[in-house]
């Protein structure tokens, strides 16, 4: 029999044991019981580890012109890709990796532009595969399709989706660029700059997404219920841009800037009745689909603020007339006047004499502007530019505009700021006040989008006609109009480049000096913003055109011959041709002519089909205008200055402001004028010999 063993458990053991099941039991429980552990949510946990969603991408919107042609898309997009490893081919009949490098360089070069060596060396890499850089991404259809035709082993493609922009530059600021957030997903396109940035949120639509369960390993349950939210694609825009008129402003720009160095350009085109921006190009201007083109991120038309210059006129010469202080036929001392401390000239220094206003709006005298704007003192003037939409953005639909300023207090800033100088705006806050010359005094807002259609092809927005205020009355603004036609064909020779061809336009001209970072003004030749403000046609205004240049190393009447070129352009496109051109007008290039017989030149100039004035009796040419090197219209006037003064006067009647003004300087004679357009009475008569000190005062109308 066996001895009983009995094995005796230390009471410290027991307890440890007991406890370690306790703490089990008591976590247990706790996991049993409690919604989240150490933070984490087992419930969501729970579901996260078993569901999978999967984003249905929208598709963006496109942007569209006025007739509906597209100028931004999204289209499919490839990247060529050229697998090395020879590993990958099984069957030398069907090789999968590139076995022909040259073959394939060549083909690469040929359609995509990569550059042949270069090629060459991406393919002699030591790599399972090789890319080619930008110029193997973004490859539309046509380009992989030429590709595949050419029968390249080891040539594959991935596709992807990209924001295209069908015009290139055309309209580029107008229209900004989008691009792809993160390549390597191929995922949502994200517009960066102009209407594409504005309009990010419409035209990006709203995303879908797929959501199904999955087992431990990712494979979709049989089982499981797919659960589907489709995406909602973008909204589609369309713009009041007239696509034939926009590249009539894009060659403008273009021709100008293969000619000559300028530091920004803009030229805009504005539907007088509406606000409607119907073109606009700009430089520097830059292609959307390589956006290595891009040297500034800001839209010369709503983004640049400079002091306009002349052009502001306008706007001092109605308000004096709106407030009821204005005389035109009062005359006036031009040349330069004291304004506190300040000494204001007019551009020519030593001016005209004594002329009315009406003359002076005619010659952009800005000893003119400063006598209006001091009788209309700060309050007045500043209050008429405010209404107008100066000082503050106008809201049109492009992004990052900017304020402009108008703050003006003592004298001599009053003064400045009636002609221009010493305040700032943006070209699109011209256009806008512009609209107050065609609209009987209302200033319209400028806009851009004609319509906003979703995807379900509903309007969702409507581009309309705005007004924003009620600044001058419609006898204020037909008074303006008068002036405006005066500048362009009865004011000085250089407004008169301004006039096109098939139309009459009415306008102002603008030259405003640069303000220096330290302090007063730039002095270079060329350091000036030069502009024209101008309404065609005359009778029945449609269109408002706005040209403006900084620094452009050229004169006024290089831009005027692109301009009138363009208005031209778009007035036989439109059909409202005012004028017939069956026979073109021909020009005559002048000669120098000093030292020469008066009697064979003459002759000459007669068979030219010239008017030639002759002043004195003598026998030859001491003095003529206009000068050597000078293009004149057939029939137009030639001042020749014999080497005599027995002066006798000419038959004026018909002539223009400009051709008395530049007959009486050659005669070395005083003229009064009263009233503006073409001579009707002239008080020195026909054949009257003109002797020293004499003055002549004329009767000019429209």
């Amino acid at each position: 029999m066996k001895k009983k063993v009995t094995v005796r458990i230390p009471k410290a053991i027991i307890f440890i044991v007991a406890l370690f099941f306790i703490i089990i039991i008591g976590r247990l429980s706790y996991v049993s019981l409690s919604s989240s552990i150490d933070g984490i949510n087992l419930k969501e946990f729970a579901d996260n580890r078993n569901t999978k969603s999967e984003t249905i991408y929208a598709k963006r919107g496109n942007i569209y012109d006025k007739f509906g042609d597209a100028l931004a898309s999204t289209v499919n997009s490839y990247k060529v890709i050229a697998y090395l490893d020879s590993n990958r081919t099984t069957n030398s009949s069907n090789p999968k990796h590139v076995v022909d490098k040259e073959k394939t360089a060549k083909a690469l070069n040929e359609v995509l532009g990569i550059d042949y060596d270069w090629a060459i060396e991406r393919l002699s890499k030591d790599a399972y595969q090789v890319e080619f850089g930008s110029k193997g991404k973004g490859i539309n259809e046509s380009d992989k399709n030429k590709l595949e035709e050419m029968d390249l082993p080891g040539i594959d493609f991935v596709s992807s989706i990209k924001r295209t922009y069908n015009m290139g530059s055309f309209a580029s600021y107008i229209i900004g660029y989008a691009k792809i957030k993160n390549e390597e997903e191929n995922a949502e396109i994200i517009g960066e700059l102009g209407l594409e940035s504005y309009y990010n949120e419409e035209l990006s639509g709203v995303d879908g997404k797929t959501t199904y369960q999955t087992d431990a390993y990712g494979y979709t349950l049989p089982s499981a219920e797919v659960i589907t939210e489709d995406a909602v694609d973008g909204d589609d825009i369309y713009l009041t841009i007239d696509s034939n008129i926009q590249m009539f402003a894009e060659t403008l720009v273009s021709n100008l800037k293969k000619e000559y160095e300028m530091k920004w350009m803009i030229f805009s085109v504005m539907d007088a009745k509406t606000g409607a921006i119907v073109a606009s190009s700009t430089y520097p201007n830059f292609d959307p689909n390589d956006l290595n083109t891009i040297t500034s991120y800001m839209n010369p038309l709503v983004s640049t603020q400079y002091e306009p210059g002349s052009t502001m006129k306008i706007f001092s010469w109605a308000s004096s007339i709106e407030a009821g202080l204005y005389d035109g036929t009062k005359r006036f001392e031009s040349g330069q006047i004291k304004v506190a401390d300040v000494t204001i000239k007019d551009f020519n220094k030593q001016g005209w004499g004594k002329i009315s206003y009406d003359t002076g709006f005619a010659y952009s005298s800005n000893v003119a502007a400063t006598n209006l704007a001091l009788e209309l003192g700060v309050d007045k003037l500043t209050d008429y530019y405010k209404n107008l939409g100066f000082g503050k953005k106008t809201g049109i639909e492009l992004a990052n505009e900017v304020n402009g300023k108008i703050n003006f207090q003592y004298k001599s800033e009053l003064a400045t700021a009636a002609f221009g100088q010493g305040i700032t705006v943006t070209p699109i806050q011209m256009l806008q006040a512009l609209t107050a010359l065609t609209n009987d005094g209302t200033v319209l807002k400028p806009y851009i989008v004609d319509k906003i259609v979703n995807d379900k092809d509903e309007v969702v927005y409507d581009g309309t006609r705005t007004e924003v205020a009620k600044v001058y009355s419609k006898e204020t603004m037909d008074y303006m109009k008068k002036l405006m036609h005066n500048v362009v064909y009865d004011g000085l020779d250089s407004s008169k480049n301004w006039q096109p061809k098939k139309t009459t336009i009415i306008g102002k001209t603008g030259t405003a000096q640069i303000a220096s970072p330290e302090g007063g003004y730039l002095t270079g030749g060329n350091d000036y913003v030069r502009s024209f403000a101008g309404i065609f046609p005359e009778e029945k205004p449609q269109y408002i055109v706005y040209i403006a240049a900084q620094q452009i190393n050229t004169g006024a009447s290089s831009i005027a011959k692109e301009f009138t070129s363009a208005i031209d352009k778009m007035v036989s496109y439109l059909g409202i041709e005012e004028k017939d051109n069956e026979i073109e007008e021909k020009i005559v290039n002048l000669n120098n002519y000093i030292s020469l017989e008066v009697i064979t030149t003459v002759e000459e100039l007669k068979n030219k089909k010239l008017n030639v004035y002759v002043l004195g009796t003598g026998k030859y040419i001491i003095n003529q205008y206009p000068l050597k090197n000078t293009s004149v219209s057939e029939y137009g006037k030639v001042f020749l200055v014999s080497n005599n003064t027995d002066y006798i006067m000419e038959d004026i009647t018909g002539w223009s402001l400009n051709e008395v003004m530049t007959y009486t300087s050659l005669l070395g004679i005083e003229l009064v004028t009263n009233g503006y357009g073409y001579v009707t009475s002239q008080s020195i008569p026909a054949g009257t010999p003109i002797t020293s000190g004499i003055s002549l005062n004329v009767t000019l109308s429209k």
